[in-house]
């Protein structure tokens, strides 16, 4: 029985693919690089920020990487306004699975800066457990966070599922021996996780606490 389940947050929780294609695209022009097109960008979502640059801008040097990161975390935590919508449910069901005994933690690749505003703005920061961001750990698709992870709360990977919308995700959740969910609404297409042999594709939110019911993940009362 699941007694752990660990999210992504952007593209599985937030609908933030928009704001970080644009101000990606923002951050490179500023900073003199070519302008990376949406579906780059929305390919190295999920990865750490030096990460996701070497792939974007190959040959990029370590000074262009801290430009480029300072002028991305300007776009997207203050000039660029595009908005970042929870996705449909998405409140509801992690509220309701928290009042029915669900523990829950966040991996993502977001910089620790960047998940605390997340939880500030949402309001959803008091739901999970513990959470590891990129910029304390290995990036994605490397173990390392979901390890830590299970660690502090003292649950076993076979305890635990790791729930995200791209390869990273899924891939780490796999490495960490876990099992996986694979959202389809987020920024890879689905076909792309599916060799990932998750346990459930979820195609919007509510759909995640329905499947756990049927599986006995929640304590019922007097038990």
């Amino acid at each position: 029985m699941y007694k752990l389940l660990i999210f992504d947050w952007d593209g599985t929780i937030i609908d933030s693919a928009a704001r970080i294609v644009s101000s990606m695209q923002s951050a490179a022009k500023d900073c003199g690089f070519e302008i990376p097109t949406a579906d780059a960008v929305r390919n190295i979502i999920g990865l750490g920020i030096p990460e996701a640059l070497r792939i974007l801008i190959p040959g990029i040097t370590d000074d262009g990487i801290n430009k480029v990161r300072l002028s991305y975390g300007h776009y997207y935590l203050g000039e660029d306004k595009t908005p970042t919508p929870l996705f449909s449910g998405a409140r509801k069901t992690l509220e309701s699975m928290k009042n029915r005994g669900m523990r829950m933690a966040v991996a993502t690749g977001k910089g620790r800066n960047g998940l605390n505003r997340a939880f500030a703005d949402t309001g959803l920061g008091f739901l999970f457990e513990t959470s590891r961001c990129a910029d304390e750990a290995l990036s994605k698709p490397h173990p390392l966070m979901l390890e830590e992870i299970l660690a502090e709360t003292g649950v076993k990977a076979s305890e635990a599922i790791m729930i995200g919308d791209t390869e990273y995700d899924l891939e780490m959740g796999k490495r960490a021996g876990m099992d996986v969910i694979a959202v389809s609404y987020g920024a890879h297409h689905i076909n792309r996780l599916k060799g990932f042999n998750p346990v459930l594709e979820i195609h919007n939110f509510p759909e995640l606490e329905v499947w756990l019911d049927g599986q006995g993940a929640f304590v019922k009362e007097g038990e």
